[in-house]
């Protein structure tokens, strides 16, 4: 990430100037951080969610440095992308690319939505209840996580407001059309997404209908057991999220909300990064 940063960097220097820089490379004042204290501090920043003074105080500078250090590695950490298992040169970075590579590879896709807190807006301030998710009656941003068989996380993103449904913002990243390119590629996935698997029921698999109350104890039996193969399958997104939750920024969302869906996609590529190698 050393040269984006450095080409962002001498870019928004000559524009603040107004013309090309007329000292020698290397003149002039040094950064109070190198990039690699940048890269650090934004990362523990993401794992624990520590305040931007107390860093400040551990490296001796201004917390508006720490700040200014976050906002500059964030988005170059969310625009990486996510590993491939086995192929180290590879990222995938939208969803296309992933029903490519699952063209390619002939896996099956396990898809899930997950919803992280934030803080509720005050009173009169806009956007107070655009975020209440129904489920838990709180202020939720929602993201969709895509992994593997074995709960590799393969794509992150449709980062949309927490009452939004689950399969109304994996539509709204054009998964339809997708389905229909890539007529070889499976999904597995839960009951929020039942309005997808009755339009590509040969390609997407959700767990079966639920038999009325008084059906047979055969047909309630037989229920029981193909939902428990089918949450079998699908049980290793659940864990690609819970990987992705054990980072503390995304347990509760305390920061401003136009940057969670950087930091979800950040914290989402280094989890990628580990387990890829698995």
């Amino acid at each position: 990430m050393a040269d984006p940063w450095t080409a962002a960097h001498q870019g928004a220097l000559q524009q603040r100037r107004g013309h090309p820089r007329q000292r020698a490379a290397g003149a002039g004042p040094h950064h109070q951080l190198v990039f690699c204290d940048r890269v650090l501090a934004t990362l523990v920043i993401l794992r624990f969610q520590l305040p931007h003074h107390a860093l400040a105080v551990l490296y001796g500078v201004d917390r508006a440095t720490i700040t200014r250090a976050v906002h500059q590695i964030r988005p170059l950490l969310a625009a990486r992308g996510f590993a491939v298992p086995g192929m180290p040169g590879l990222r995938l970075r939208t969803l296309a690319d992933v029903f490519a590579y699952a063209t390619c590879q002939g896996i099956e896709l396990r898809l899930d939505g997950t919803e992280t807190q934030v803080r509720r807006p005050r009173a009169h301030r806009a956007d107070r209840r655009a975020f209440v998710s129904g489920k838990r009656k709180q202020n939720t941003i929602k993201a969709t996580t895509i992994s593997d068989g074995q709960g590799r996380t393969l794509w992150a993103g449709a980062v949309r407001p927490g009452r939004m449904h689950d399969q109304t913002a994996v539509k709204t990243e054009g998964i339809q059309d997708l389905l229909r390119q890539h007529p070889t590629v499976n999904a597995t996935v839960d009951a929020g997404y039942q309005g997808l698997a009755k339009a590509f029921g040969g390609q997407i698999h959700a767990p079966p209908p639920k038999p009325r109350k008084d059906a047979p104890a055969d047909q309630i039996a037989a229920y029981q057991q193909a939902r428990k193969q089918q949450s079998s399958r699908r049980i290793c997104v659940e864990h690609a999220n819970a990987e992705h939750k054990q980072w503390r920024t995304l347990q509760r969302y305390n920061g401003r909300r136009e940057y969670y869906a950087e930091t979800h996609l950040a914290i989402a590529g280094l989890v990628s990064d580990r387990t890829a190698c698995r």
